[in-house]
């Protein structure tokens, strides 16, 4: 019991200590995407993300900012003169480290997962074109209000091959590129 004390006192110490504060809200943006390495021949395809983010402070520069977002990606692919846009989309889970600056402007890096929702792939020949795991790392850039409204610019460059498939004209070994540009709203619980 005295071991259970003192590890509760050390918790709300720590937490004092750092001066932490927390806020949720929703995220928007749009995003444009392509695929880099391999052989494929692709142009960038427009679309969006929208979802949630949490962002625990710890002090007034440092914070932590999970955010879960719906994200559609993909490529304008050129396959045999014309080009068809394929079409993935993802849920992702980015973790972000942010830091800030007592003006707003922050400065953000941090690892993302993405599971697969759907695809829209015109080439039926292709099978599985997308795995179902899509790992990356983001990097970003932005102005954050003490309201908490804000904008920011984010590039995601993907770590995991999209496709595991094979027998094609395309090799299998191009990732995700994705830049994001976003307007938020961090609604303050704790300050």
């Amino acid at each position: 019991m005295k071991k259970l004390l003192f590890a509760i006192a050390l918790f709300f110490s720590v937490q004092t200590a750092f001066a932490q504060s927390f806020s949720f809200g929703p995220k928007a943006g749009l995003n444009i995407s392509n695929y880099t390495g391999g052989n494929i021949e692709s142009d960038a395809l427009v679309g969006y993300h929208l979802g949630g983010m949490l962002n625990f402070g710890l002090g007034r520069v440092f914070s932590i900012q999970p955010e879960v977002l719906f994200s559609t990606q993909g490529a304008k692919v050129d396959r045999g003169g014309t080009k068809s846009d394929f079409k993935i989309n993802y849920v992702t889970l980015p973790i972000m480290l942010k830091f800030k600056s007592s003006g707003g402007f922050y400065f953000e890096f941090g690892p993302q997962v993405g599971f697969r929702a759907s695809s829209n792939v015109p080439d039926q020949t292709i099978d599985n074109f997308a795995k179902n795991l899509d790992l990356g790392g983001g990097v970003g850039i932005g102005y954050q209000s003490p309201i908490g409204l804000g904008i920011g610019a984010r590039y995601v460059a993907g770590f995991s091959k999209v496709g595991d498939f094979t027998g094609q004209n395309i090799s299998p070994d191009f990732k995700n590129s994705v830049i994001q540009a976003s307007i938020f709203w961090l609604i303050p619980i704790v300050k």
